[in-house]
């Protein structure tokens, strides 16, 4: 292997990042994130207990369960953005409405902490859409592969201010007072003198 090739010795973190932001990129990843995030929040407090010196607050509520159950329906809806996010609109939709159940039931959303996350990442899922490759994104010029230069051959071209290009396959145009017209256009035009010279008794002719 040369050295001078670079696939080969790079390291293994940097090789792990790229492969994590090319997986980050192909799915709603920020969504997941604070979908998940707020569902913490939400199926934590009512359980969880907070000292205050020698005093006990016991934030529990009569609704432990329901926020047990908001906050892993939160949690589970996160995993499916980022795992199957073929379905993310309906995730999305899901996690806003179980963050705003989650206000009367869930100690207000979590004390507004999971209500916040959650509405963030449904609306993330939402509006989330997968990006296309850069040969799809930027539209095509010329689809039709015509060179644009190419001058229109029934058109006539002034040559003394610029040298058109024909396009290949036609006849090339012939000079008639300074302008260029196509072959068949002239092949016209000498049959139409051609008569009025036999007319005249063929005294145009050379």
């Amino acid at each position: 292997m040369s050295p001078e090739s670079t696939g080969q010795n790079e390291h293994y973190l940097t090789v792990s990042r790229r492969g994590f932001r090319t997986w980050r990129g192909n799915r709603p990843f920020w969504a997941g994130l604070f979908t998940m995030a707020g569902g913490v929040p939400i199926a934590y407090f009512p359980y969880a207990n907070m000292h205050l010196g020698n005093i006990t607050l016991a934030m529990s509520t009569t609704a432990g369960a329901g926020s047990l159950i908001i906050g892993v329906l939160l949690i589970t809806l996160g995993l499916t953005m980022w795992f199957h996010h073929i379905v993310r609109v309906f995730a999305g939709v899901a996690a806003i409405l179980l963050a705003l159940i989650s206000i009367p039931i869930a100690n207000i959303g979590g004390f507004i902490i999971g209500f916040v996350l959650a509405m963030l990442g449904g609306a993330l899922s939402v509006s989330w859409a997968p990006g296309r490759p850069a040969e799809d994104a930027e539209p095509a010029e010329n689809p039709a592969g015509v060179d644009e230069s190419v001058s229109d051959p029934a058109a006539p071209v002034d040559y003394d201010t610029e040298k058109p290009v024909f396009v290949s396959g036609l006849p090339a145009p012939e000079f008639h007072g300074g302008a260029a017209y196509p072959a068949q256009q002239l092949t016209g035009f000498d049959s139409m003198r051609d008569a009025d010279a036999d007319a005249d008794g063929g005294r145009h002719r050379a």
